[in-house]
């Protein structure tokens, strides 16, 4: 069983796996259009976190996890159905590792993405301007911690993957900026 992660699952996978691979899946890519009402946000202020929308010609980069025994399949499945719980729809994708490849290095690759159906998925909160999704971020707080913190640490764990996001860097450039003229208005 092979897991994609395009979000914390990137630097947390929080369970046994056998190989992590980095790479990239094609014709997605990641947005921050979800709300977290059981993580980084609350029902009250919900933050948001990334999923995927379909994105003809684009990749999105994580890295993919191979979990072998099968004991571990079940503690993994058993982990994610509570992690991604607000995740309503599991895809099974093709995995790449080489910008040049046109066949893919794995396929049936298990991703969860929130879908934009607010009937299956009430915390989708969908496209908004940069400001006001930095905005957000930068205010929303739930159990696992600080939104931007969420943010930051993807963009951080993006860029030691080796690649580039360019809504990722642009909306942690714009938090960093809200951030500052906050601390410059508080001094």
């Amino acid at each position: 069983m092979w897991v994609f992660g395009y979000g914390s699952l990137i630097w947390k996978a929080g369970f046994n796996y056998d190989d992590r691979l980095v790479g990239f899946i094609k014709d997605y890519r990641r947005v921050f259009y979800q709300g977290s009402t059981d993580h980084r946000g609350t029902p009250e202020y919900p933050g948001r976190t990334v999923t995927l929308e379909p994105a003809p010609g684009e990749v999105c980069w994580g890295a993919a996890y191979k979990i072998s025994k099968e004991e571990d399949k079940q503690s993994a499945i058993t982990y994610l159905e509570v992690r991604e719980k607000q995740y309503d729809k599991k895809a099974y994708v093709d995995f790449f590792t080489d910008p040049t490849a046109t066949t893919s290095a794995i396929s049936g690759v298990m991703v969860y993405i929130a879908s934009p159906d607010k009937k299956l998925n009430p915390n989708y909160l969908g496209p908004a301007s940069l400001e006001d999704i930095a905005k957000q971020i930068v205010r929303a707080e739930g159990p696992s911690g600080p939104n931007r913190e969420y943010l930051f640490q993807l963009e951080k764990a993006v860029v030691e993957i080796g690649c580039k996001d360019k809504h990722l860097m642009d909306l942690a450039n714009e938090a960093r900026r809200i951030l500052s003229e906050a601390e410059r208005t508080s001094s």
